[in-house]
């Protein structure tokens, strides 16, 4: 069993014998966020534009209609898109999916908007520095980066996202929210992070967050 699977077991089993899965998903302690005075936001996007991989520890909640199903997740996701997510309830193993070169592998099977949320939605909410063509503008006290079909707003002061759109080819729109900033293997990043399809809605609670980088003098180096 990997580290990251012994974790989330270990997680797993504590939240099923405490039974507060939820109120922990509702109960992260925020922090102040970083500030970088006078830093600059074009030399902070080649920092981050050097992440190449992450790796996540969170709790997780599936939202459609008037479902909801929680759970804990562990990700491993490169910016090309190749990832693998486990996802565990009750201390079992209740998802897997893999996506290599854009071909997507899950068990149990999931539906293409499901699907989307777990491949793109996650890519983008964690990569979200790369829009591709991208103006950036201030807009109303935050900065706005723009690309072919995307729209990210971060905070002037720390460089963490607040919020981002998705327009997907088929005219839906991925809608994604951050908030909570947290601190973890000196990377400070937004610990909440909701993302919103048609009627499906997917929540993380980030526990933990290591990135791999190519440049190890990184300053800026906050998701």
């Amino acid at each position: 069993m990997s580290v990251n699977a012994l974790k989330l077991f270990c997680l797993s089993l504590l939240l099923l014998l405490s039974s507060c899965a939820h109120q922990q998903v509702d109960q992260q302690v925020e922090m102040a966020a970083p500030s970088f005075p006078g830093g600059s936001l074009t030399e902070a996007l080649a920092e981050k534009k050097a992440v190449t991989d992450l790796e996540a520890l969170f709790s997780i909640v599936f939202e459609k209609s008037d479902a909801t199903i929680m759970g804990d997740g562990a990700l491993t996701i490169s910016k090309t898109g190749d990832m693998s997510l486990r996802v565990y309830s009750m201390g079992f193993l209740a998802m897997e999916l893999t996506s290599k070169d854009r071909t997507v592998k899950s068990s149990p099977r999931l539906d293409p908007d499901r699907t989307l949320i777990l491949t793109e939605g996650l890519r983008d909410c964690l990569f979200w520095w790369n829009p591709g063509n991208d103006t950036i503008t201030e807009d109303n006290g935050h900065y706005r980066i723009r690309g072919a079909d995307r729209e990210v707003w971060l905070d002037r002061a720390s460089f963490l996202p607040i919020r981002q759109t998705v327009s997907l080819p088929d005219g839906k729109e991925l809608r994604i929210f951050y908030d909570n900033p947290a601190r973890g293997n000196k990377v400070w990043y937004q610990s909440r992070i909701r993302i919103e399809l048609d009627s499906y809605a997917v929540t993380l609670l980030v526990r933990d967050i290591s990135v791999k980088n190519s440049r190890p003098d990184c300053i800026y180096c906050s998701l």
